[in-house]
């Protein structure tokens, strides 16, 4: 089994349970897979073809849409509300 495989399956592990705990306390796990992302889903189209890395970014937007939206629409300069 290749370890980009390992990795991505660890990943979605700790991405569920980060989304189980409290949104005060989702942030920094949050941001670190967040930022992980990118080079996991590189990683994996380098193994397997760009069709599985194109996969592997539908199943990140998924999971991620909200805060996706939030750093969009910081980006465009407005200032969306964060829920408590």
């Amino acid at each position: 089994m290749s370890w980009s495989i390992v990795i991505a399956a660890l990943w979605v592990l700790v991405a569920t349970g980060t989304a189980l705990l409290p949104m005060r306390r989702q942030y920094v796990p949050g941001v670190t897979l967040l930022l992980v992302a990118p080079v996991l889903i590189l990683w994996l189209g380098y193994d397997f073809g760009w069709g599985w890395g194109v996969a592997a970014f539908i199943g990140f937007a998924s999971m991620f849409r909200n805060p996706l939206r939030y750093l969009f629409a910081r980006a465009r300069g407005q200032r969306p509300e964060i829920p408590k």
